[in-house]
């Protein structure tokens, strides 16, 4: 029997539309290494196919950025008069202290919404 070749059809497997030629390795321990595997197993993954899914997948929550890092900074120093106003109401009364303390008070709750938002 001769094999007869259908003019412009390959045999094999299709070329795939996007290839993964870039390899990235990563370090882990074996106990870190048996805890990736078991999630992998549980998801039904083989253990690339499950890291690759999860690294794109999963949402990194960013650090803080320069403003964030400013409004922390007037946070701290914020806390550090409100210390000082209650020492300072210890020592001499709570009626003169009482609208420094407001004005403190609502210096930080501005803070606060700025950094919810």
């Amino acid at each position: 029997m001769d094999n007869v070749r259908v003019k412009g059809k390959r045999a094999g497997r299709p070329a795939k539309d996007i290839k993964k030629e870039i390899k990235v390795c990563i370090r882990y321990s074996r106990h870190d290494l048996f805890i990736v595997r078991e999630k992998a197993a549980n998801a039904g993954l083989k253990l690339s196919a499950y890291l690759r899914k999860v690294s794109m997948e999963t949402k990194v929550i960013p650090r803080l950025t320069e403003e964030e890092r400013q409004f922390v900074k007037q946070l701290i120093g914020m806390a550090n008069n409100l210390n000082q106003l209650t020492k300072a109401c210890h020592q001499e009364g709570l009626l003169s202290a009482m609208l420094d303390f407001e004005r403190y008070r609502t210096g930080i709750d501005e803070l606060l919404k700025k950094l919810r938002t």
